[in-house]
């Protein structure tokens, strides 16, 4: 008897179908594990944030954040304020100056410099602004590039947001203020500013002034010189030392350094000594 020959067994042509489908599904749960993932380190480096903020007396500042009415074009961004602690009552004779504010010493200074470095950043603005901390204090250097006009002594209308941005965290603090005018060695001699003393000096007093008018700063703690080309940070034989040079530093002075300043009280008034008839 012959065997029943099996009928052929139909080729199935969209089975690739089923590899296919399989491999979307797979690529699918690996960007979905991949976005999860991304959101969780996120959440991680916000909480992190958060923690250094806390761990520094920082926090973000709010809608009730004062604001400076200098710049009616646009809002400022302000980075986080640094409250000081509350400290022991300032010695006998400063209570006038102190105003309620405490001094910063050098932990606060290296959390300006971390809190202004960081603002910087974020704004791109490193190139126009450095920081330093001396024994003198901490240092914030503003370059003329992004603050003034060549050969000129006003402020940039569009450098008033980044200065605001620096002064309030600094003014919060009572240490005296001083702003320093230096520039390059070129010679000055324009109908506005005869001599490089007249040009880094009146850029220093501007300074000072928009300072006394936009912020809560003592007077008495608050002063302008000007250097010249004679106090350079750098080689005027080139442009780069030169447009290092053209600069205004905003020194916050430390204790050691407030010492060697002349003091804010008057002197007493000696009554004259009455002449023998």
């Amino acid at each position: 008897m012959a065997l029943k020959k099996e009928p052929e067994k139909h080729v199935n042509h969209e089975r690739w179908l089923v590899s296919y489908a399989d491999f979307i599904t797979l690529l699918f749960a690996v960007f979905v594990v991949l976005y999860a993932m991304g959101q969780s380190d996120k959440q991680k480096v916000e909480e992190v944030v958060r923690a250094i903020q806390q761990s520094f007396g920082m926090s973000t500042a709010g809608a009730n954040s004062p604001k400076i009415n200098v710049i009616p074009s646009q809002a400022m961004t302000v980075i986080p304020s640094l409250k000081p602690e509350s400290k022991a009552a300032p010695a006998a004779g400063r209570a006038r100056s102190g105003q309620g504010k405490t001094r910063a010493e050098e932990k606060d200074f290296r959390q300006i410099k971390s809190a202004v470095e960081a603002y910087l950043v974020k704004q791109g603005a490193q190139s126009k602004v450095t920081l330093e901390i001396t024994r003198r204090g901490l240092i914030v250097s503003l370059k003329e590039a992004g603050f003034f006009n060549s050969g000129q002594a006003n402020i940039k209308s569009e450098a008033y947001e980044l200065i605001n941005t620096i002064a309030e965290v600094m003014t919060q603090y009572n240490n005296p203020l001083r702003l320093e005018g230096h520039t390059d060695n070129i010679p000055m001699n324009t109908a506005q500013f005869s001599s490089n003393w007249e040009l880094s000096t009146a850029r220093a007093t501007n300074a000072v002034k928009y300072l006394l008018k936009n912020f809560e700063v003592d007077a008495t703690r608050i002063s302008a010189t000007g250097y010249a080309e004679f106090r350079p940070i750098a080689d005027n034989s080139s442009t780069e030392g030169r447009a290092k040079n053209r600069r205004v530093d905003l020194v916050m002075l430390s204790g050691e350094a407030e010492r060697g300043e002349p003091q804010a009280d008057q002197p007493q008034q000696v009554q004259p000594t009455p002449l023998a008839p």
